[in-house]
This record gives structure tokens, sequence and C-alpha cells, in this order.
């Protein structure tokens, strides 16, 4: 993995990282509608990162490749540019998170979103909850994990 900077979000970030959420939003999330996607889309550039509180993961110029957002040990959102899949950018951001709370962490992740639930799994978190809906009462099934997953919880998928 090349050098990475990690850093706070500032208000200068917004198109940076509305551009990277967009990108990993299009190559992962292909179950949410187009029309879901464009009001989701609103909200994340609108009110969610000009207001949050995020862990910016920038290259070695200074680019945003990846950010994480947390409210206390509940991580609210993971994103990594599509081309930095791979690289070890989200691990390195978990690896912030579990060493911020080490007493553990959670997430909500979409159920289709295969790839990303076996990231967290990859990375010791375990499946501990299922809600049909998301956040927004849409039909986007939303798996709670939990690390460490020490009680070995799983619920049928």
């Amino acid at each position: 993995m090349a050098a990475l900077i990690f850093r706070a979000s500032t208000p200068n970030d917004v198109e940076a990282l509305f551009n990277v959420w967009h990108r990993a939003v299009e190559a992962t999330h292909e179950f949410v509608s187009a029309e879901d996607r464009q009001r989701i889309a609103k909200l994340v550039r609108d009110q969610y990162l000009p207001s949050a509180q995020l862990t910016v993961a920038c290259d070695g110029e200074g680019l945003p490749v990846a950010f994480m957002g947390m409210t206390d040990n509940s991580i609210d959102s993971l994103f990594v540019d599509p081309e930095k899949h791979g690289s070890g950018v989200g691990k390195a951001l978990i690896g912030l998170a579990k060493d911020r709370f080490p007493a553990g962490l959670t997430v909500e992740v979409n159920e289709q979103n295969e790839a990303a639930a076996g990231f967290y799994r990859h990375l010791g978190f375990g499946v501990t909850g299922r809600s049909p809906l998301d956040g927004q009462g849409k039909p986007y099934p939303l798996l709670t994990m939990a690390w460490p997953d020490s009680a070995g919880r799983q619920v049928d998928q």
C-alpha cells in the first residue's frame, strides 16, 4: 500500500469526498434504484458531507481516496474510491477505528453489498442483526455487524 495520510475532513473536502462516495456507490450499489441513488446523493452532498466529522484518507499527493464517519463506536460510513479497492485503505481506516474503540465497533452494511459484508467479516466482524429495510424505510436490507465477534453470534441470512 502506498503511503496514506489520514486527517480530519474540512468544508473544502465536500466535492472530492462526494466524488469518492459517488464512484464507490456506482461500483458497489447496483441493487439501489437509480431514483433512490439520486435522492441519497442529494442528501450526502448537501447534508451529510458538509456537517459530518470524517476521517479522510489521502494518497501521497494529498488527494482524498477514502473516508470514514463515526458516531461514538459506530461506523456510519466507509467509502473507498473503486480504484483503491483492495489496496488496504479501508482496512487502515478500520484499524484507526479499532485503535480508538478497542472495546468494540458496530456497523450497518447493505446485505446486498456482498463485497462490503465480506470485507467486514474478513476484519473480524460478525452479523448480530438484520433489518429488512434501510434507514429510510426502503427495501434494502441491512446487516448489523459487530467487532469483536467474541460471542460468535450470527443470524440466518
